[in-house]
């Protein structure tokens, strides 16, 4: 198989920091296992610097382990990791990787020093980085500037399969409340579901150009998804992140006002396990919707840690989770659910969908529920601040007929509202104060 070194946003904000930082501070770049990372750091270095080092720090050997012990002499550890990587280095003309930091606390913790010398540029990358078990022992470095790294978002997904036109066409359209119509909106929809099938992780994309097979591309997922739960047995001994993650897809198809950690684990509430979903929201693995108790641009000051939505970060992964009781995902369940002809009600895999694509466009998720009558409530599913007001979301996995939950909210909250969005399988199109927006436009809300 080939393998493909797709184009990636981040790097533009890694150029970014090497030009305006000039080493003053190294680079972090965190996120989850497989997304590419390392494939990212190593480019950069290969294209912006007359050479590098990159130290993997899950295969280095103990020697190595040990530089970081001692930062007495920094020409000896400088002329050591030269001489075992062969590898010359030039002042300020060269950087250092440290791949997979967080196997490693202890060249962390340098990062301070090795900054403070100068000579060379420092980038970090990591998964589960920021756990206390991995920096309880180390002093975190403030010269660091950090990056959030997502699995491929929707538009480099197009990117990688030749379409470099489609998002910014959509973007005119979107600017200028123009629809797209409804022959092109099926064709639209339908690269979308390719993407929900895929998903963002790099290995799986490769997969899928290399063969156009999608049960082959559910292997890889699956490849994937057992590293993730592996990470989740060693961070938590007790079991109980493993368990939550995998009923991720259960409770949203459940369709509740919040995640029901009793019906995953008996004798647990969710108070009892709001560190255990910090650790998996932190490990970038999930994205995890607060609910707000009170929806307003500073909803971090209102957000209740208890009462949550855990999304999976890739939708890809997701969709192969929804169906891991199966040794593997039949070509037919793919493409039933590429022509949109499954039996089921797809509105949780487009709610999936939606946090990704919201969180790899830099928001915070957040959401919010109120009484509708003694046994109901309204929900507004996203949340978004813009400027000095709240723009809210209600999705929908199909056509539309009413939106109340977001029609009663922006009664309740009127002067707080910014735009609101209805957000579904059809044309873009106007209804009232409503701006109804195809899934595929979401990354540019």
């Amino acid at each position: 198989m080939e393998e493909r070194v797709f184009k990636r946003k981040i790097y533009s904000k890694m150029l970014e920091w090497k030009n305006t930082r000039n080493g003053k501070t190294a680079l972090l770049i965190k996120g989850a296992r497989r997304i590419g990372k390392s494939t990212i750091a190593e480019q950069f270095a290969k294209n912006e610097y007359e050479s590098y080092i990159l130290i993997d720090f899950n295969k280095a050997e103990q020697k190595i382990l040990d530089l970081w012990n001692d930062l007495n002499n920094l020409n000896d550890i400088f002329t050591y990791l030269q001489l075992h990587y062969r590898v010359i280095l030039q002042n300020r003309k060269s950087v250092i990787i440290f791949d997979e930091i967080q196997q490693c606390p202890k060249a962390r913790q340098a990062i301070k020093y090795l900054v403070q010398d100068g000579r060379y540029d420092y980038i970090e990358t990591g998964s589960l980085i920021s756990i206390k078990k991995n920096t309880q022992h180390i002093t975190i470095p403030s010269e660091e500037t950090r990056l959030n790294m997502y699995p491929m978002d929707y538009e480099e997904f197009r990117w990688a399969l030749g379409d470099t036109a489609t998002i910014p066409l959509l973007k005119q359209q979107l600017d200028a409340r123009m629809s797209v119509g409804d022959a092109l909106t099926r064709t639209k929809m339908r690269e979308l579901r390719l993407y929900m099938m895929v998903g963002g992780m790099p290995q799986a994309v490769n997969t899928y150009l290399d063969t156009t097979n999608l049960s082959l591309v559910d292997q890889t997922k699956r490849e994937i998804l057992e590293l993730y739960l592996e990470d989740f047995q060693k961070l938590d001994s007790t079991g109980k992140a493993e368990l939550l993650f995998k009923a991720a897809p259960a409770q949203l198809m459940n369709n509740a006002s919040r995640f029901q950690v009793s019906t995953v684990l008996k004798n647990d509430r969710a108070d009892s396990v709001s560190e255990i979903v910090a650790m998996m929201k932190d490990s970038m693995t999930v994205n995890v919707a607060y609910h707000s108790n009170d929806p307003n641009v500073g909803m971090l000051l209102s957000e209740d840690v208890n009462v949550y939505k855990i999304f999976v970060g890739d939708t890809g992964l997701f969709v192969t989770l929804c169906f891991w009781d199966k040794d593997f995902t039949d070509n037919i369940i793919y493409n039933k659910l590429l022509s949109d002809k499954l039996d089921a009600n797809l509105g949780y895999v487009y709610e999936n969908l939606i946090a990704q694509m919201l969180t790899a466009s830099g928001n915070q998720l957040f959401y919010y529920t109120f009484p509708k009558d003694p046994k109901h409530n309204y929900e507004i599913d996203f949340l978004l601040s813009r400027g000095n007001k709240v723009c809210p979301i209600e999705v929908k996995s199909s056509g539309y007929k009413t939106h109340a939950s977001l029609d009663e909210f922006c009664k309740k909250y009127a002067s707080r509202i910014g735009n609101r969005y209805l957000v579904y399988t059809k044309d873009l199109r106007k209804d009232s104060e409503t701006l109804l927006v195809p899934v595929y436009m979401t990354p540019l809300l």
